[in-house]
């Protein structure tokens, strides 16, 4: 059986392991290594020494090639949340596609990851973005959220999202491109755990720390998942005709007691994620 043997960093064979682990049929680990994973047709092997072995075919599609990875490369998808540091309000998950015709006009439009972008100018880019680019949006308000939450934790709950979203792109007749990249919010073996059992699970995707200051589709997907998340807040503060605080902080606990005061504890969950830590403190 062919094999290739390259020499590597603890780090580089940890990224290794993060980027296979989800397509290995098993993952061992023999005297001496760091693992031994077996896919369909190869099988891989990481020394403690430093060395990794490769047995079975070609190998040339583990390892990814400056262009695959690169914020150049289009067309490219990306994804990212909104929301889950917010006590009030619903978890928004956007993913979209943006071509290479797209990239320029989004990018006179000065998109960059939402955090970095006043709240009026997301308003006001959100529709062209819209407009450029195929989208998917997941809005889970709060009421779902609470009762989503009793079965999974926050980061199985992005990852049933992040999932979901790329799935509606596709249930939609747009063909996901090579290049699909998740703002990073869990190891790559991790957020594929959370989607077992799942029907339909999109894989070989891009997992990357800050993504949204690097690749232009995430940047994109982070200012559609803000515009909704608050375009939900103005709903939801029209609906009860109360001033929310965003974020978790003090404010929030204060706000949170006027709202209790006003409509009684037991309408919170239908405004605010009741597993934060800010519900103790506004009920005490």
């Amino acid at each position: 059986m062919p094999s290739i043997t390259k020499t590597m960093t603890k780090a580089q064979i940890e990224a290794l392991r993060e980027r296979i682990e989800p397509q290995a049929l098993s993952v061992t680990r023999p005297p001496y290594t760091y693992f031994q994973m077996k896919l369909p047709s190869l099988t891989i092997t990481a020394y403690q020494s430093g060395k990794v072995v490769y047995q079975g075919q070609d190998v040339s599609f583990l390892e990814p090639s400056e262009s695959s990875r690169d914020e150049e490369t289009f067309p490219q998808a990306g994804s990212d949340e909104v929301g889950t540091g917010d006590y009030f309000g619903p978890v928004v998950v956007a993913a979209c596609i943006v071509s290479a015709q797209a990239a320029p006009r989004l990018r006179a439009l000065g998109i960059q990851d939402s955090k970095q972008m006043d709240d009026t100018r997301i308003r006001a880019i959100a529709p062209e973005v819209k407009s450029l680019c195929p989208y998917s949006l997941m809005i889970v308000s709060n009421p779902k959220y609470n009762a989503i939450h009793a079965r999974h934790n926050m980061n199985a709950i992005k990852s049933l999202l992040h999932n979901q979203a790329y799935l509606n792109l596709m249930d939609k007749g747009h063909e996901l491109p090579a290049l699909c990249v998740v703002d990073q919010f869990a190891k790559p073996a991790v957020y594929y755990r959370h989607l077992e059992g799942q029907p339909r699970v999109v894989r070989n995707l891009t997992f990357e720390t800050k993504a949204e200051n690097k690749y232009l589709a995430v940047a994109c997907a982070s200012v559609l998942a803000r515009a909704a998340f608050l375009d939900y807040f103005d709903k939801m503060a029209a609906k009860y005709d109360f001033p929310f605080e965003k974020g978790a902080g003090p404010k929030v606990d204060q706000c949170g007691r006027r709202f209790v005061e006003r409509y009684g504890f037991e309408k919170l969950g239908e405004v605010a994620k009741m597993h934060f830590k800010n519900t103790e403190k506004i009920r005490s």
